[in-house]
This record gives structure tokens, C-alpha cells and sequence, in this order.
């Protein structure tokens, strides 16, 4: 039986993964890790974990994703975000797996005004937006390995802006949500669907694996004033949402103002649809 092995396997993409391969039938054995099982910065352990568990695929859901303290933990963000990713494409290439690691919108400035595309010249403008750049060179070193940038996700687990906006809604009578950042918001259960789509298709041959960078989030384009009045009221939160300019809440780390991404090639490359935002944040089981 082919292995697949799950990283960071505690966090939102981690824990969709493990829901999504449990809901349906598998001919993979999935191992699912985090850091008391792995400790994805020690590569003398990372070898020897591979050595025992022989896995094809690898997805690095693993990520120092706490953007603003990112600004005075670099170090910390380096190490998971730069250096692990290193020994983690290393090792899946010792053992000729393929390995799939997730990014992010934030290793672009947000200058553009057209959907970001996989060729576009990266300019990251904080700790956490470089060391995410830093582990795709590392990663794309090494044949087999496939990094998927994504954005603005959330899910039914861990904390995300969806989790958020429900508990204020709750707690406030009015909230204010800046307006000047445009992205997409990225149901972590559909990036987990795509990602094992993509490893089933490759097993089965019935598509050839195909290395280097892809983008992947929801269709459509939103603020997050949008995002969050859309929350609200799927929610039923009586809170009124304002729109606020972003100078009006600063944070230590610059956000990009604009992180729509392209995802023609990973549907072209993999046959894959993708739906609208709208559409799948209403299938979130917290408006259940």
C-alpha cells in the first residue's frame, strides 16, 4: 500500500485532510504527524522517519503562520518555514516521493491588479511572507516537488478570520473591517480535496506528475469587509460591519493589498473545478 504522509497534521489543512481521506474510501495509508510525532527541523530525525516509514507522497501542511510575531520570531520562522521545508524536500527526494508543500499569497508585495500567476517575481514584504519564499527555492531544489501558494484560508478547525468574525459578531454591537485588501477566501476542505485529487491521479497514472509552482484558492474575488459581512450573515450575527481604510489598524507586518491568485494551471494541469467562495463558505459546518 502506497503512504501518504501528512505534516503539521494538527493545523486547518492538516485536519481537513485527515476529514477528507476519512470520508472516503482510500487505497493510500495516510500517517499523520506533527511536531511531538516529527520534528520536521531535525533532518538527521526527518531521514530516519522516512527511512521507517517509506512514504510516495509527502504534503507539508507544517507552517509558522503567526504573520506579525513573525517580525521579532524570525528565527523560529526560518527554521519551519525555510529550513524544514529544505529537509522535507530532501528526504522525499532520497526516497523518490513526491512532495507537496503549501505557500502562500504573501510572498508577493500586492502591487499587481490582475490575478497573481505562478511567473510572477516574488517581493515579500515581511518576516513570515520571505521565509515562505525562501522555502519554496528550497523545496523546488529538488526534482518531485510540487509547492501549491494559497490564501486567506479557513476552515472548521484551529482559529481563522471566520472564527473570529463569529465570536466579535457575538460580543459586538458594530465591528470595523478594512476594505483596501482584495483576495479570496480558501475553504480549507476544497485545498484539501485538490491535494489528495491531485495524489490519486497521480497513483492511478492517469495523470503525470507535474513539478514546480501552482496557486489554489477559492473563485472569485472579495475584500475583507466582504468576507466578513458575508459571515455575519450566514451567521445571523446582528453586528454591524464598517468599512475601514487599513491605516486605520496597523499591524507589525505589512499585509499585500491585493492577493487575488490565477488558478488556471493547477485546473488545467489536474482537471480540476473549483467553486466560488461564496458558495463554499456556505457549506461550513460552524452555520450548520
Amino acid at each position: 500500500m502506497q503512504k501518504i504522509l501528512v505534516t503539521g497534521a494538527n493545523g486547518q489543512l492538516g485536519s481537513e485532510i485527515r476529514a477528507a481521506a476519512a470520508a472516503c474510501a482510500s487505497s493510500f495509508g495516510l500517517v499523520f504527524t506533527d511536531v511531538a510525532e516529527l520534528d520536521i527541523t531535525n533532518p538527521e530525525g526527518v531521514g530516519a522517519f522516512f527511512e521507517k516509514v517509506k512514504p510516495r507522497f509527502v504534503v507539508n501542511c507544517a507552517a509558522y503562520t503567526a504573520v506579525d510575531k513573525a517580525e521579532t520570531e524570525m528565527e523560529l520562522a526560518e527554521a519551519i518555514n525555510h529550513l524544514a521545508v529544505e529537509n522535507l524536500a530532501k528526504a522525499s527526494a532520497a526516497a523518490g516521493a513526491c512532495f507537496i508543500h503549501i505557500s502562500t499569497d504573501y510572498v508577493f508585495d500586492g502591487q499587481k491588479n490582475t490575478p497573481y500567476r505562478e511567473d510572477d517575481a516574488t517581493n515579500p514584504q515581511s518576516a513570515y511572507g520571505l521565509t515562505k519564499a525562501r522555502g519554496e527555492i528550497a523545496a523546488l531544489r529538488y526534482a518531485g516537488s510540487v509547492v501549491i501558494r494559497t490564501g486567506w484560508l479557513y476552515s472548521q478547525f484551529g482559529g481563522n478570520f471566520v472564527k473570529t468574525m463569529l465570536r466579535l459578531g457575538a460580543e459586538r454591537p458594530q465591528l470595523g473591517v478594512v476594505f483596501d485588501q482584495v483576495g479570496t477566501p480558501t475553504n480549507a476542505a476544497d485545498l484539501a480535496r485538490c491535494i489528495l485529487s491531485i495524489i490519486g491521479k497521480v497513483a492511478s497514472r492517469e495523470k503525470v506528475l507535474v513539478s514546480g509552482l501552482f496557486h489554489f484558492s477559492n473563485e472569485g474575488v472579495c475584500s475583507w469587509y466582504d468576507f466578513a459581512v458575508q459571515i455575519m450573515k450566514l451567521g445571523k450575527r446582528p453586528c454591524k460591519v464598517l468599512p475601514i481604510v487599513s491605516q486605520a489598524y496597523p499591524t507589525p507586518a505589512p499585509r499585500p493589498p491585493y492577493s487575488v491568485l490565477c488558478k488556471e494551471k493547477i485546473k488545467a494541469t489536474y482537471s480540476l473545478e473549483i467553486p466560488h467562495w461564496t458558495d463554499s463558505l456556505e457549506t461550513l459546518s460552524l452555520f450548520g
